[in-house]
C-alpha cells in the first residue's frame, strides 16, 4: 500500500448515553431526557435495579427472538417472558442464576426454530445478555402454543480470543 493510500479506519464504537435523577428516598427517574422511567431501589413503587436489569435482558432478547422467527415467515403473534434471578445473599448481591421462561404463540412456528432463536439471541445478539458476567448460569424454557418444552442451556457471550 502506498503512503498516499489510507488504511481503512476502524469502526467507531456505539455510544449509548442515559442518566438518572434522584427523586428522594430511594426513587430515581432513569433514561435519556424525555424518555424516562421510574426505578425504586426499595422495589415498592416501581421495579428495582435488579428487576430493571432482568427486564432489559427480556426486552433485548425478545426483540431478537421475534425478528429471527419472523425471518422464517412464521411471525410471533404473542410473546410473554418471565425471568427469575437467584442472587447471592451477601454483598454484592449479584445475580448467580437466571431462569427465563418464554411463552410464544404463533401459527406455523416450529419448536426447533423458536428454541434456536432463543439461543441465538442470548448467545450472539442480545447486547444486554452479552454484558453479563460469564459465570452467571442462565437457563431458558419455551412454551410454544401452549405446549411446554425442555430446558435450554444459555451461554453468556464471551469474546472469541
Amino acid at each position: 500500500m502506498s503512503s498516499t493510500e489510507s488504511q481503512p479506519s476502524a469502526p467507531k464504537p456505539v455510544v449509548t448515553r442515559t442518566e438518572i435523577t434522584w427523586r428522594g428516598e430511594r426513587l430515581f427517574d432513569a433514561g435519556p431526557p424525555g424518555r424516562t422511567h421510574r426505578i425504586d431501589a426499595n422495589a415498592k413503587e416501581a421495579p428495582g435495579p435488579v428487576e430493571t436489569l432482568l427486564n432489559a435482558i427480556a426486552a433485548c432478547a425478545s426483540v431478537d427472538v421475534i425478528e429471527i422467527i419472523a425471518k422464517r415467515r412464521t411471525p410471533v403473534e404473542r410473546l410473554t417472558v418471565r425471568l427469575t434471578g437467584d442472587r447471592r445473599t451477601e454483598a454484592p448481591r449479584r445475580l448467580r442464576h437466571i431462569q427465563i421462561e418464554y411463552d410464544i404463540e404463533g401459527t406455523g412456528i416450529e419448536r426447533e426454530h423458536a428454541e434456536r432463536a432463543i439461543q441465538l439471541s442470548f448467545e450472539r445478539y442480545c447486547s444486554v445478555a452479552a454484558s453479563l458476567a460469564p459465570d452467571i448460569v442462565a437457563e431458558a424454557r419455551l412454551t410454544l402454543n401452549g405446549e411446554p418444552g425442555g430446558l435450554i442451556q444459555q451461554k453468556v457471550w464471551t469474546e472469541a480470543k
